[in-house]
C-alpha cells in the first residue's frame, strides 16, 4: 500500500458465534423471513416498472490491489429509477403490494401492476394513504410509489434530515411531517398517526403484528442481488459481502439471497454500521436485539437507527459471519476514493450512507487484527453494495470536495 495514507479508521469487529453450519437451511435457521417465490414474484413486478434497467457492477481492481484482496465488486445504485438509491426497489413495491391486496380484496380478482400503472382503479387508489418514518431514501422510494401507482403518501423524517432530503422526498407528492427526535421517535409518531387516520404504515422495520410489508421490502430488494450475480464473471463465487445496516432490512434481503442462491457455499455477510448507530454489533454483543439511544449523530444519516427490526435481525443472527462498526471518517474516505478512482478504476459518486460496507472492507483490509478475524486475504472476492449515489449533491459537494456531476463527467 505504498503512497497510500488513510486517516485512522479504527474497526471493531465482532465474530457472530452464532453462524449457523454451512450445511443449516435458510427455512431451518431462519423460518418466514424471505423465500425463493416473494424474490421471484418481486423480480417480475419490478422489471415491468417504466424505466426499469439493471444498475452496474463494477470491478474496482485498483482498489482491491492496494488491499491486497483478490476483487471487489460494486453494485453502483446511483442510477436506479432516477431516484439515486436501491430503496426504489423496496419502499415502492411493498407500495405496489398494499395496493393490490386492498383492491384484490374489495374486487375479489386479481390487480395487475400493468393496470395499476394505467390509472385503471386511480378512482380508488387516490383515496388511500401509505406513510412512512424514513432518513431520507426510504421515505423518497414510497413517495415515488405512491405517486407511480396514485396514491397518497404521508412521510415522516427525524431532526437529523437534511433539509435537502426533506426536498427531494416532497418532489414527488409527499406531504413532509418532521420529527424534532431521532429516527425512532419519528417511526413511533408515524405508527401512532396511520392508527388514528387509517392509514397503511410501509416501513422497513417490523414491530409485533407487523411483518408482512417489511417482507415485501426485503423482497424487493433481492433484484439487486439477482442482477449482481448475473453480472459477476462466470463461475466467479464470491467469498464475502460487506454490507451496510440500518434497521437491517437490506443485509437481511442479501443474506438470505446469497444462501438461497448458494446454500453451503455462500459467502461471509459482514454487516456494517456506523459506530454512533451501532444496534446491530450491539445485538451481536449481546445475543439478543438491544437498542442503542441518543441522538445517533452520524454522518451516515441513512444508517443512523437504534433499533434492529426484530424479523430481519432473526436471520442477521444466523446468517452474519461477523459485525462490525467504523467511523464517519471512514465513510468519508470511501467516497473519497471512489471519486477520485484508484489506478484505472472508474470515478464512482457513492453517498455517504451507501458506502457503508466499502468503508468496513478498507478499514479491515488495513488493520491486521481485522482483516485476519474476517478472513481476508490475496484470494478474496468481496461484494459491495454501493446503495446510494449522490442523494444530497451539497453534503457531497462539501464532504469529498468536488460536485458529484464532476464525477460523473470524468
Amino acid at each position: 500500500m505504498t503512497n497510500w495514507k488513510p486517516p485512522r479508521l479504527p474497526a471493531h469487529v465482532f465474530v457472530n458465534p452464532r453462524l449457523c453450519q454451512a450445511e443449516d437451511s435458510l427455512e431451518s435457521a431462519a423460518p418466514g423471513v424471505v423465500d425463493a417465490p416473494g424474490f421471484t414474484r418481486a423480480a417480475a413486478e419490478i422489471k415491468a416498472w417504466p424505466g426499469y434497467h439493471p444498475t452496474p457492477l463494477r470491478r474496482l481492481d485498483g482498489l482491491a490491489a492496494t488491499l491486497g484482496i483478490g476483487r471487489i465488486y460494486y453494485k453502483d445504485e446511483g442510477s436506479r429509477f432516477g431516484l439515486g438509491a436501491f430503496k426504489a426497489v423496496g419502499g415502492a413495491y411493498a407500495v405496489l403490494r398494499h395496493l393490490q391486496a386492498k383492491l384484490a380484496h374489495e374486487s375479489q380478482g386479481d390487480v395487475s401492476v400493468g393496470d395499476l400503472l394505467a390509472g385503471k382503479y386511480r378512482d380508488r387508489t387516490r383515496g388511500i394513504t401509505v406513510c412512512t418514518a424514513t432518513d431520507g431514501n426510504h421515505g423518497k422510494s414510497v413517495a415515488w410509489g405512491a405517486q407511480l401507482f396514485g396514491c397518497r403518501a404521508v412521510i415522516y423524517i427525524h431532526a437529523g434530515v437534511s433539509i435537502g432530503r426533506e426536498q427531494a422526498i416532497a418532489a414527488y407528492g409527499a406531504e413532509m411531517r418532521r420529527i424534532p427526535d431521532n429516527y425512532d421517535a419519528s417511526v413511533r409518531a408515524c405508527a401512532a398517526d396511520a392508527t388514528k387516520n387509517g392509514w397503511q404504515v410501509i416501513s422497513d422495520t417490523t414491530w409485533e403484528g407487523y411483518q408482512e410489508i417489511p417482507r415485501h421490502v426485503m423482497h424487493g430488494y433481492g433484484v439487486m442481488m439477482g442482477e449482481m450475480l448475473e453480472q459477476l464473471p462466470a463461475n466467479e463465487l464470491p467469498t464475502h459481502i460487506f454490507i451496510q445496516a440500518g434497521v437491517g432490512g437490506l443485509p437481511a434481503a442479501a443474506a438470505g439471497y446469497l444462501w438461497l442462491e448458494y446454500d453451503a457455499l455462500r459467502p461471509k455477510v459482514i454487516v456494517v454500521e456506523p459506530e454512533k448507530a451501532d444496534c446491530h454489533y450491539q445485538s451481536a454483543k449481546a445475543g439478543k436485539p438491544t437498542a442503542v439511544t441518543g441522538k445517533l449523530d452520524t454522518l451516515m444519516a441513512g444508517l443512523a437507527c437504534g433499533e434492529v427490526s426484530p424479523l430481519a435481525w432473526s436471520l442477521l443472527d444466523k446468517a452474519s459471519f461477523a459485525f462490525m462498526t467504523v467511523p464517519d471518517d471512514a465513510a468519508v474516505f470511501a467516497m473519497k476514493i471512489l471519486a477520485q478512482g484508484t489506478g484505472s478504476d472508474e470515478k464512482v459518486v457513492g453517498g455517504e450512507a451507501g458506502v457503508g460496507g466499502l468503508a468496513g472492507l478498507i478499514a479491515a483490509a488495513i488493520d491486521a487484527s481485522a482483516r485476519d478475524a474476517l478472513l481476508l486475504d490475496a484470494h478474496s472476492k468481496v461484494l459491495i453494495i454501493g446503495s446510494e449515489g449522490a442523494t444530497d449533491p451539497v453534503l457531497y459537494e462539501k464532504l469529498v470536495g468536488i460536485k458529484p456531476e464532476a464525477v460523473t463527467a470524468a
